[in-house]
């Protein structure tokens, strides 16, 4: 795993040297093990490398052979040792035995089609020499993440991470004003989009490609998208044995490694079906760890000790206290851009417990979206069965006022807790999934900001960014419209961007092998009755799981990786909510209505509200603010 970043001038000027070596450095932390780079007059590639396979060899940039082409990347390429075999076939020379050369000859054999080649993880840059063409691709699910902006100088500027992109001194710190909206939605900021107005994520599953003559932006293009049409189908018998056999390769695939190798181990689902399949694929005993917490409501370590004896793994445990929340200035500086979910603590220092014996970890991430495991999902459909009883006209007569006059009652047991449910209920079905999963909804996001600002957006909504996925596959089922939304923003946006950067701030590779893209080609096609049925999510998934881990694990509620966000802005936190959230810097920014943040503090530490999401996102927005922007804490 590694760091990589570059700068194209379009207008043909000379690279920095001493720039492009300073923003490369910016990224120590994704590479300490080696790191370069390449001038050539107008384009500069930089690179960090963390050794994972042919550790001596593979430095970086690296050029290809007959020397046409050169090539900064980040990630793993898991089919490389067949492609190597196919392009030698074809005549091309390799000088190294690891992945990166592999792309290289992809490149020059296929051109921009070599993505369609690629099974892995990825974020990569080639310079052309011949035609004098600067490519960059990103993987299909948006494992890795790759920047770029376009500066006023006319240079491209691109790198892993949007600090590399800062660390330029022409970079445009201007605030894209939808991006603010969005993030108070969200708890992140969607792709294409940086918290940035000039600046741009390249999203998953598409390829830039730029020459120095070209003029203003380049677009970006799609070589592929999670599968909403099926040429096959999925039986319930056959599904089972199917599915173990496709997601056992998966993993397979990614157990290859010259360095230490291990997992993570949570005790949920899907963490443990991954350390399953990796001790059947393994003689040795797999390393696993795992984070507990010292609140008995937030600890799983019971349920992961369940899979570690069965299997017999070399199994680690660090306890976490409640009150770790030292991190918080942290988190901005690893993010660059507001992002709100807390359990980038808990996996913080899960990869920093990893690291401590591991180079290499296996996750389970992507399960949850995949096959339908949130909670949220069997709301909805509860939610889908009433919208397609009464139409639309009917419905928001009737809910509407009630979602407008119910009290929000957070302290009440969960049934009378019905105010944003009678609100989605007078929405169709993309509209009332935005208004459950927002951490504020539309109203009260209208409530935290200033007129100004409200106005400043001329009328956009956060909502527009499901509305994007949302039509794209308005011909499937209601549960299958909402994982495809969420497989393009929430898993992207929020799961993968937390364990980059978490697992990068120590040096540590992660492999995802639930979003394999071929394991997701074939199972984002089962059909939703068998992923929910009667309340329970992932219903074929854990029942192919039946022969390899316990009911108790396989069946118990869902816990997700929690830190006791409310009970800490009511105590230890509780002066510097006050302190952070009420500065001059927060009031000046020209965002927010300050009298409705005290309110909101006041009544949450009164115990009247529970506002601990939108306040967690309000802290680390001004951190991040405070940081990047300019700002004393007051």
């Amino acid at each position: 795993m590694c760091g990589i970043a570059g700068i194209l001038h379009t207008g043909g000027q000379q690279v920095d040297e001493s720039l492009l070596a300073a923003m490369n450095d910016m990224q120590l932390h994704r590479g300490p093990d080696a790191g370069d780079y390449l001038i050539e007059h107008q384009i500069g590639l930089a690179h960090r490398r963390l050794s994972i396979i042919d550790l001596e060899g593979s430095p970086q940039p690296m050029q290809s052979a007959c020397g046409t082409a050169c090539i900064v990347f980040n990630g793993e390429i898991y089919n490389f040792k067949e492609l190597h075999e196919e392009l030698s076939a074809k005549g091309h020379k390799f000088n190294t035995r690891g992945d990166t050369e592999t792309i290289l000859n992809a490149w020059l054999e296929w051109g921009e089609d070599c993505v369609h080649k690629l099974r892995g993880m990825f974020a990569f840059a080639i310079w052309d020499r011949p035609s004098k063409t600067l490519f960059m691709a990103r993987d299909r699910l948006g494992i890795k993440p790759l920047f770029y902006t376009l500066l006023s100088s006319g240079e491209l500027v691109f790198g892993s991470e949007l600090k590399v992109l800062t660390r330029h001194p022409q970079f445009d710190k201007t605030l894209r004003k939808e991006a603010v909206e969005d993030y108070f939605s969200f708890g992140y900021v969607p792709d294409p989009h940086c918290i940035y107005q000039n600046s741009f994520k390249l999203m998953p599953g598409h390829t830039l490609t730029i020459k120095p003559e070209q003029k203003g932006l380049p677009e970006q293009r799609e070589y592929w998208d999670v599968p909403v049409h099926w040429d096959h189908q999925i039986d319930e018998h056959s599904a089972p044995d199917e599915l173990i056999e496709r997601m056992k390769e998966a993993v397979h695939i990614r157990m290859v490694a010259e360095v230490p190798l291990g997992a993570f181990l949570s005790g949920g689902v899907d963490s443990s079906a991954v350390v399953a399949m990796m001790s059947q694929l393994q003689d040795e005993p797999v390393n696993t760890c795992a984070i507990g917490f010292d609140v008995e409501q937030f600890n799983e370590t019971e349920f992961a000790e369940m899979v570690a004896k069965r299997y017999q793994t070399n199994h680690r445990v660090e306890t976490v206290s409640q009150d770790d929340f030292d991190l918080i200035d942290h988190l901005a500086f690893l993010y660059d851009e507001p992002y709100a979910d807390s359990s980038a603590i808990p996996t913080y220092r899960v990869c920093e417990l990893a690291r401590k014996h591991v180079t290499v970890a296996l996750s389970g991430d992507g399960g949850d979206e995949l096959f339908a495991g949130y909670r949220r999902y069997n709301l909805h459909m509860h939610e889908e069965r009433i919208r397609q009883m009464l139409p639309l006209w009917l419905r928001k007569p009737i809910f509407a006022p009630l979602g407008r006059f119910y009290p929000k009652l957070d302290w009440a047991p969960r049934f009378l807790r019905g105010k944003t449910t009678f609100q989605s209920m007078a929405m169709d079905t993309v509209e009332g999934y935005h208004n459950s999963m927002s951490i504020l909804r539309t109203d009260e996001r209208r409530k935290l900001f200033s007129p100004d600002y409200v106005e400043s957006l001329n009328g956009y909504s956060s909502l527009a960014v499901f509305r994007k996925y949302g039509d794209k596959v308005a011909h499937l089922d209601p549960l299958k419209q909402t994982q495809y939304i969420d497989m393009k923003t929430y898993l992207v946006g929020d799961i993968l961007t937390k364990v980059d950067r978490a697992s990068m701030a120590h040096s540590l590779e992660v492999r995802v092998p639930l979003i394999d893209h071929k394991f997701v080609e074939w199972a984002f096609a089962m059909p939703s009755a068998l992923n929910l049925s009667g309340g329970v999510g992932k219903r074929m998934f854990k029942k192919s799981l039946e022969p390899h881990l316990p009911n108790d694990v396989l069946y118990r509620p869902k816990m997700g990786f929690a830190v006791p966000l409310s009970n800490w802005f009511r105590g230890p936190l509780k002066d510097r909510l006050y302190s952070a959230l009420l500065s001059e810097h927060m009031a000046a920014s020209g965002f927010f209505d300050m009298n409705h943040i005290r309110t909101m503090i006041d009544q949450h530490v009164r115990n009247v509200r529970d506002y601990s999401a939108p306040l967690w996102a309000l802290l680390m927005f001004e951190s991040f603010y405070r940081r990047e922007i300019g700002g004393e804490l007051k």
